[in-house]
């Protein structure tokens, strides 16, 4: 993967404005941090079979930074790419924004050889109401697109797991200045955290992450940890990038449970350090 991707990005994740704290005996000024949150359009750059072309496929309300970590992630977790050397460089483009000079505009270059179907983006179906896909043509759609990912043999034991919580805090950093981010992170099999993200919304977070390994080839760490509940989006971007266990300290939805059954992964969740819930039991394994 070209050099162009930056892995960590210098924009900061929150700002700091004058508000009004109101409580028993009335209010006062004071200054808060707000965790950012602008628009991020992703554009792809890639050749059919006349010419390249370049268009927009993603606009995403997103924490600025790792902007090309969440770009590759979404890209790996859609399926359109499945290897480093599919892309060629990664760029901001266009002007700064007028009021905070942030890049708001991400091309993505593929290779030449790198082939895309567009209509395989349009992935609303599985979250509108209105057209009259059912959970299951949700899962046999994933199923049908999901690539051939080796999992391997992963354990942990339940008291290492239960310290994760506590852990992912301590490196929280932005959440702990504004309370208004998600965090995604890997973990290895003896409860170490070993790389985390943030973001305003929790899918960037896990793309964020994903993107981060895909440069190495992927996902060395199989164990997923999630600051908040785990929905259906969640797990199959965790089942494309070949994770075997997935940790929520929030609630899972039941299209979630179904599809890492569907997928042999182990699920928790509610994970606390009394405890957690075990939904379904994959590959990963969890010790006494």
């Amino acid at each position: 993967m070209s050099e162009a991707i930056v892995v960590r990005s210098p924009a900061a994740g929150s700002l700091r404005r004058r508000i009004t704290r109101v409580a028993t005996g009335g209010g006062e000024p004071v200054e808060d941090s707000l965790s950012i949150e602008e628009p991020l359009e992703i554009r792809l750059s890639h050749r059919d079979a006349e010419a390249r072309r370049e268009q927009g496929i993603a606009i995403t309300m997103r924490t600025p930074g790792d902007d090309a970590e969440l770009a590759v992630g979404f890209l790996a977790g859609e399926g359109i790419i499945r290897r480093p050397e599919d892309i060629r460089r990664i760029s901001h483009c266009g002007p700064p924004s007028p009021d905070k000079g942030l890049r708001n505009v991400l091309r993505v270059e593929l290779a030449d050889s790198v082939r895309v179907d567009l209509e395989a983006l349009k992935r609303h179906f599985y979250t509108s109401s209105s057209c009259g896909v059912c959970g299951k043509a949700s899962l046999q759609a994933i199923a049908l697109e999901m690539p051939e990912r080796e999992r391997g043999e992963f354990a942990i034991p339940a008291k290492a797991l239960r310290r994760l919580p506590e852990a992912l805090r301590g490196r929280q950093n932005e959440f702990a200045r504004t309370g208004g981010l998600h965090a995604a992170a890997c973990f290895s099999a003896d409860g170490q955290i070993q790389r985390s993200r943030e973001d305003v919304g929790r899918h960037n977070a896990l793309d964020k992450l994903i993107g981060s390994y895909f440069r190495d080839g992927g996902l060395i760490h199989p164990g997923l940890l999630l600051s908040g509940r785990a929905s259906f989006e969640l797990i199959q971007k965790a089942a494309m990038a070949g994770m075997g266990l997935v940790a929520a300290i929030g609630a899972p939805s039941s299209l979630a449970v179904e599809l890492a059954e569907q997928e042999n992964i182990t699920l928790i969740g509610f994970l606390k350090s009394s405890g957690f819930n075990l939904y379904c039991r994959g590959q990963g394994l969890v010790a006494p």
